[in-house]
This record gives structure tokens, C-alpha cells and sequence, in this order.
């Protein structure tokens, strides 16, 4: 499945092998590739990243996009839906970064809105979840500002490339709260300056 989402700021488009030199410049942008509480793309490990994703794709288990911004079509960063669960109408927003000039700007409201909207209005999901690092608090403090509700810390959760073994915090929106999510996020939306 291959799905465009489009915002008034950025668009999601599927993720694709020819976006590697795009990710690479995208994550220059802070050396994002040197954080160790998420993984992002770096020269050495954007083949195994994009094939990763695209397998993921293949197997009807992950969607992952590019953001790209609107008014001059540069690739910002990526995002994904993953842990897709049909049956149980649920998935997972993960695997999010964005270039550092354009973090805290309106591109990661607008990207987890129209995330949200299409898993809760076209995919029917009753359940959307979100996991980050423990350690994350940068990350941790976002999911909240959605209007996730915090659900507890998973031990041990994922091993990282360094070898840390991370203890993640899970966080969810279901049905019943997306509503009132919905008007937050688009009042917010309403109040962010697009440059």
C-alpha cells in the first residue's frame, strides 16, 4: 500500500531507495545521526535503513514516508506507521525525526495530525500508540503535547546500535479520545507561523 498524506505545510510521501542522498542531507542537519536515542540514517547504515522500511512495506507491516516540505519540496526527515495490526485495528507512529532547524516548528504537529487522522478516520483504528527512550525526554515531552496518555515504561524493550540495552515508554491514543485530540492538534496547527 502507497499512500500520500497532504498537509498545508508538508506532505508525507512513501518512502523510496532514490530518497537516500534526500535522508543523508535531511540528518546533516543536526548530525542527527549521532543521537543514540533513535535511530537516524547515516552514511554508512542509510542502505539497511531504507531496506528495512521498504521490507517492512513489502510485508503490509510498516508505511513509511518522507516528510517533504511543501513550498520547496526538500526532504525534512521521515516518519512511519509500523506493528500495523488489521485485526486488532491498531498500529504504531514511530521512527520520526526531523532536520533540527526544523524541530519545534509546526512540521512534527502537522505530521503526527495527519498520521493520526488517517489511521483513526480512514484505517478505523481504535488504538494508536507511540514508544520512545526512556531517555528521551525531548521526545517523551512531544508525544504529550499530542494528547497521548502515558501508559508505563517497557523493560529492556529493544537492544540500540550501541548496544544499550533501552527500556522504552509507551504512550496511546484510542478512538474514544481522538476527537478532542483532533481539535487540540488543529488549533494548534492554526497558531503555528509556516516559513
Amino acid at each position: 500500500m502507497h499512500i500520500t498524506l497532504e498537509g498545508q505545510g508538508i506532505v508525507l510521501r512513501p518512502l523510496q531507495y532514490s530518497d537516500a542522498d534526500a535522508l543523508l542531507h535531511a540528518a546533516a542537519d543536526g548530525e542527527l545521526w549521532n543521537l543514540t536515542v533513535t535511530v537516524v540514517p547515516s552514511a554508512s547504515t542509510v542502505d539497511s535503513y531504507l531496506k528495512k522500511a521498504l521490507d517492512g512495506r513489502e510485508a503490509g507491516t510498516v508505511l513509511p514516508f518522507v516528510i517533504v516540505l511543501k513550498e520547496t519540496g526538500e526532504v525534512i526527515g521521515s516518519t512511519r506507521f509500523w506493528k500495523i495490526d488489521p485485526l486488532n485495528r491498531k498500529l504504531e507512529i514511530g521512527s520520526s525525526w526531523i532536520s533540527a532547524r526544523f524541530q519545534k516548528t509546526f512540521v512534527n504537529t502537522e505530521a503526527k495530525y495527519l498520521m493520526l487522522r488517517h489511521a483513526f478516520e480512514v484505517l478505523d483504528c481504535v488504538r494508536v500508540q507511540f514508544t520512545t527512550d526512556e531517555n528521551n525526554q525531548k521526545s517523551r515531552n512531544a508525544i504529550l503535547r499530542l494528547g497521548a496518555q502515558q501508559e508505563g515504561i517497557v523493560r529492556h524493550e529493544r537492544i540500540m546500535p550501541d548496544g544499550r540495552k533501552r527500556n522504552s515508554v509507551r504512550f496511546s491514543i484510542i478512538d474514544d479520545e481522538w476527537p478532542q485530540v483532533r481539535q487540540n492538534l488543529e488549533q494548534k496547527l492554526a497558531g503555528y507561523e509556516r516559513r
